[in-house]
């Protein structure tokens, strides 16, 4: 009988027991979720999915202060949870651990703090690629948690 190898996860000293995912349902995050699949059968690592709501204000009285629209952002975190589960069935199919996460804020904010809070080993996010004026004005969510995540972190083109 033929001896088994070790899988190269066995052999590696690095442990990924937790792998965060961003995911805002474009193709580019979807992508990244498959290198996270594949990377979480590797290692056996639980999945974490984020989508993060975006906080919609309006001017209050046409002032300056802002003030959240509570029933929208509720309205949008169920949805966000809604699509994270079916997304999970259909990319992860019962074959890893998964939780999901459906914070509201600002994305690179949410994605380091649910890092910190999970104790990711690692984050495997998409970037869109935005160069120029697009770049400059709406910045990249990918650099920012790449400056400031408390772990490796894969940006996936």
């Amino acid at each position: 009988m033929k001896e088994k190898k070790p899988s190269p996860a066995a052999k590696s000293k690095v442990r990924i027991r937790r792998i965060l995912v961003p995911v805002d349902f474009s193709e580019h995050s979807k992508g990244a979720l498959r290198y996270a699949v594949d990377l979480g059968l590797i290692f056996d690592a639980e999945l974490i999915l984020v989508f993060v709501v975006e906080s919609v204000g309006y001017p209050a009285d046409l002032g300056y202060d802002q003030a959240v629209i509570p029933a929208i952002e509720r309205d949008l975190s169920e949805r966000g949870k809604t699509e994270l589960s079916r997304l999970a069935e259909e990319y992860i199919g019962g074959k890893l651990a998964v939780k999901l996460h459906v914070p509201a804020g600002r994305p690179f904010v949410e994605i380091i703090r649910a890092a910190r809070e999970f104790d990711a080993d690692m984050i495997i996010i998409a970037t869109h690629g935005h160069t120029g004026v697009e770049h400059i004005l709406f910045g990249s969510t990918a650099e920012k948690v790449v400056r400031k995540a408390p772990c490796p972190v894969l940006v996936v083109r």
